[in-house]
């Protein structure tokens, strides 16, 4: 039997010919990244296990962005912690405030993460990474911290679930939209420990930017990983950004997926999540009457260069309703200056916006956004758990950009459409 993606990724780094699904192996890992938070964490087991230099300071990553810059004094601890550590071990990988970006944007864009590697990262979004072709999951903080000691980590070989992409998406329809609706489709434990694997005709109407958002909600699905296919665009955005060598591997004809799933991109509406599970799904014309208080745009989901535009394409020559408050937060400094050179951060400020430094804060309710109890907020990030973005009792809608740009303006959930049109725009 062939094997997945995936699945010949682990083999090569295992040193086997081949693996099957459920079988545990020990494979050599490319790059280890953690955050402020967990490298905080891992750094105590780091030296209980008697560590005192990382396995290889070009392969080990620390970016600090979560509660950086520091909100408080317990953040500014956990971040001079991670300084030491990434001072004593000479990183050459190592992103402070000023250099940082959110961790999932920064790495591709620096070129660090390439196909047919294997990364883990002490952030559960760390399955970002597999729009490029590599092997990429997150793990807790003690995995992290024997990934860095010792340049290895065990797994048990996920099966997969192969996604067939058809068609073309709508003009309002983005990666994050498809990946909502695959969630709502197949529920928050739908990929359980699964790879999910994209293919199809459909890929190549998608972008970088969209593969970002989608293989970065795979755990979204309760996934261990997901991964799309090495092909022209990829190679693009490869020769832009990554400068070491790379490996690209692909499915063999006969590989095993527990199921194979068809999704037609053109049947696809801008999608919304509801609280309190990214699973619980609605189309935008489904959406009825959601009054909000806050609009976020931005995050490791949705903080690119194409979502920047989009929302910036709809929010030029208007203004934000009186009722919203609105955080825009490009993903990383070249983004940020980016949006400055195309006039985006102008716009963003005249139509009322708040623009923050490259920061995850809001996203997980750390700081730059916090919700109070019985507030509504309508964001592109990737979880609307309870309690998600503040107060247990505050409620998270996760959308596009071009639906929260849209939305921002109405003061309530609409399609973009509701503002575009009605207003003569493009």
């Amino acid at each position: 039997m062939g094997m997945t993606v995936t699945q010949k990724i682990l083999a090569a780094h295992a040193g086997l010919e081949s693996v099957s699904a459920g079988q545990l192996i020990e494979a050599k890992l490319d790059v280890v990244m953690g955050n402020d938070i967990t490298i905080a964490l891992a750094v105590p087991e780091f030296r209980k296990a008697g560590a005192d230099k990382v396995f290889d300071k070009d392969k080990v990553v620390v970016v600090l962005d979560h509660f950086a810059p520091n909100k408080d004094i317990k953040a500014a601890t956990q971040c001079k912690i991670c300084r030491e550590f990434a001072r004593e071990n000479e990183l050459t990988h190592f992103f402070d405030v000023g250099r940082m970006g959110i961790e999932h944007a920064l790495l591709p864009e620096q070129g660090i993460v390439a196909p047919g590697e294997v990364i883990i990262g002490g952030d559960s979004h760390t399955c970002t990474y597999g729009a490029l072709g590599a092997f990429s999951t997150g793990v807790g903080s003690t995995d992290l911290a024997m990934g860095m000691a010792t340049g290895e980590n065990w797994f048990k070989v996920p099966s997969a679930i192969r996604f067939n992409l058809t068609g073309k998406p709508g003009k309002w329809v983005c990666g994050k939209d498809v990946m909502l609706h695959i969630i709502g489709l197949i529920g928050v434990d739908g990929a359980l420990y699964r790879s999910m694997e994209f293919s199809g005709d459909g890929v190549a109407h998608l972008s970088m930017d969209d593969r970002f958002s989608m293989t970065n909600m795979a755990i979204e699905a309760g996934a261990k990983n997901a991964t799309f296919p090495v092909d022209e665009t990829c190679r693009t955005y490869l020769a832009a950004h990554c400068k070491k060598p790379w490996t690209a591997f692909e499915a063999d004809k006969d590989a095993e997926y527990e199921k194979t799933i068809d999704i037609d991109l053109s049947s696809i509406r801008p999608t919304v999540a509801f609280p309190h599970l990214p699973s619980n799904t609605r189309s935008i014309d489904e959406v009825g009457e959601v009054l909000l208080d806050q609009v976020f745009i931005g995050s490791c989901t949705n903080g690119r260069m194409e979502d920047m535009a989009t929302a910036a394409g709809i929010l030029k020559g208007r203004k934000i309703s009186e009722r919203v408050r609105v955080i825009v937060i490009p993903a990383t400094p070249a983004i940020y200056m980016e949006c400055m050179e195309k006039g985006y951060i102008r716009t963003f400020m005249e139509a009322g916006c708040a623009v923050s430094t490259p920061t995850c804060g809001a996203c997980l309710g750390g700081h730059m956004g916090i919700l109070a109890a019985g507030e509504k907020c309508l964001s592109t990030t990737n979880r609307n758990f309870v309690g998600r973005m503040g107060h247990v009792d505050s409620e998270v809608y996760l959308c596009s950009p071009a639906v929260a740009a849209a939305s921002a303006i109405a003061g309530r959930i609409v399609s973009p459409e509701a503002i575009m049109d009605k207003e003569g725009g493009d």
